[in-house]
């Protein structure tokens, strides 16, 4: 049995579940310890199971919770270098890194895994397709341009968990600091939900299975609108859903 689960995906946190009967994985560990342990166990996961955890970038919302998690699991911390010099600088406890090469794939367990770059403002941001028993799943948050390369990598998924972080219009009439809005809307901030939309008509195949609309601002979005956005860009009924902060979000298992 495969598992696919966003366990939080937002500014207050992010971890994602992704497991086959052999190789349990966590992406991003950016909720407490006590926050992952609960989360996963909605879905019939024990924490205790977990074999290795990725890490898209040092972001305090993704690895809030890594140092803990590191301390008392000790298990291995897949991050590229400039990732992991950053979070050192940031955790008390200090993680078991295996230094993965960015644009290079690699193996753990039954499962594939290529991290590829994206823009964010980060030392190394990446994004993840991983591969298991013929199915494709594709993990792209973060950033804030969608390249050749991030459509090059994201062809042929079977599952997508894709950001669709604000709509423009919402960010410009919030009453936080026009820093912020630079930053959200830029090159390396988030992308908006059109942005997500256009990705997602891009890459559509017949063999898309299912779209987590992932890491949605509070203030600057909501799910309906989201889900409107990329229903609006597609020519077929895709099953797409939200990846919420506060709770677990929609179990994939196959």
């Amino acid at each position: 049995m495969h598992k696919f689960c966003p366990l939080a995906s937002g500014s207050k946190g992010n971890a994602l579940y992704l497991g086959t009967d052999e190789t349990k994985l966590l992406i991003d560990v950016g909720i407490s310890y006590k926050a992952l342990g609960s989360r996963l166990g909605e879905i019939d996961v024990d924490l205790g199971e977990i074999d290795a955890i990725l890490i898209t970038h040092e972001h305090g919302d993704h690895i809030r919770g890594l140092g803990m998690a590191a301390r008392k699991l000790g298990i291995p911390i897949f991050a590229n270098s400039e990732t992991a010099k950053a979070i050192l600088n940031e955790v008390r406890d200090r993680p078991k890194f295996k230094i993965f090469s960015t644009g290079e794939s690699f193996e753990y367990g039954d499962i594939e895994i290529h991290p590829f770059s994206i823009q964010h403002d980060t030392m190394d941001p990446v994004a993840f397709t991983l591969k298991m028993a013929g199915i494709k799943v594709g993990v792209c948050a973060d950033l804030g341009f969608v390249s050749t390369l991030v459509k090059a990598h994201l062809k042929e998924c079977d599952y997508l968990y894709i950001e669709a972080n604000h709509e423009p219009s919402m960010v410009y009439a919030c009453p936080r600091s026009m820093h912020y809005k630079q930053r959200v809307l830029g090159r390396q901030g988030h992308l908006s939900n059109d942005a997500c939309a256009q990705l997602i008509q891009a890459i559509d195949h017949p063999g898309l299975k299912h779209v987590y609309l992932a890491h949605l601002s509070s203030e600057c979005n909501n799910p309906e609108l989201a889900l409107k956005r990329v229903a609006e860009y597609l020519k077929r009924d895709l099953s797409a859903s939200i990846a919420y902060q506060e709770k677990v979000s929609h179990l994939l298992e196959w």
